[in-house]
């Protein structure tokens, strides 16, 4: 487990006690400090009066649902949440994205898949030091000057390819969902206009060189969004 991991405090809530159990003594055994909900008003309650670092959030909740947990959650903290949950549909995740959470991983899931997403998720949340200049292996993206460079050449981009770049770029890991992006890149006008996206992504994806059969910059989450791939290093 990475150094930025070790020792982080997250509440895993779930009505389902076994697992509750199962997830909580997997993250204990591998240096994280686990608090337990088996609800959402005590989950809300205890984010309010705990210092906590990471929520991992079943939808399926009595009383209060994983949904309205979220939602209530953003108007007074920015804690990270991943949601762990059965549902599959691309609506119920791009919904639960859209409310503020910041991952979705689908029950069951393998243990080595969600301590990545988890590192990936505290790292974003705690960064040391920003670095104005972010560097992907042989990509590298000016932010100040709006520069990108592929191997030290230069790349042009056009305004909106380069904001729809920049959107995914800080968001290393996250699932970006169609109309996050789009009203991300074009404004808050927008948010249904996917045909934009995917011209952009494969223009994008063009001047990259990325293969999107095999891709090391974007992925596609089907029905869903998009994922940047590589976390950078420091210039």
């Amino acid at each position: 487990m990475t150094d930025a991991a070790l020792g982080s405090r997250v509440l895993v809530v779930d009505d389902d006690q076994q697992m509750l159990r199962a997830v909580a003594n997997a993250l204990r055994a591998r240096g994280y400090s686990i608090a337990t909900a088996g609800d959402g008003d005590t989950a809300l309650r205890m984010i309010a009066e705990q210092p906590l670092d990471l929520v991992l959030l079943d939808l399926g909740l009595p009383k209060v649902d994983g949904h309205t947990v979220i939602t209530r959650l953003r108007t007074w903290s920015d804690i990270p949440v991943i949601v762990l949950s059965v549902r599959e549909g691309q609506d119920e995740k791009a919904s639960a994205l859209d409310a503020g959470a910041d991952d979705y991983v689908t029950k069951p899931f393998a243990t080595k898949e969600l301590l990545a997403r988890m590192r990936a998720v505290l790292r974003r949340s705690s960064p040391e030091h920003p670095d104005p200049v972010l560097v992907f292996d042989e990509l590298e993206i000016d932010l100040p000057r709006q520069l990108i460079k592929m191997n030290g050449e230069p790349i042009h981009l056009t305004p909106t390819e380069y904001r729809l770049l920049e959107a995914m770029a800080t968001s290393p890991g996250k699932l970006l969902t169609h109309g996050w992006l789009l009203r991300k890149v074009w404004g808050p006008g927008y948010g249904t206009e996917s045909h934009y996206l995917r011209l952009y992504v494969r223009q994008l994806r063009q001047k990259l060189h990325d293969d999107p059969a095999r891709p090391r910059w974007i992925t596609t989450e089907p029905g869903v969004g998009y994922r940047w791939l590589p976390e950078p290093r420091s210039s």
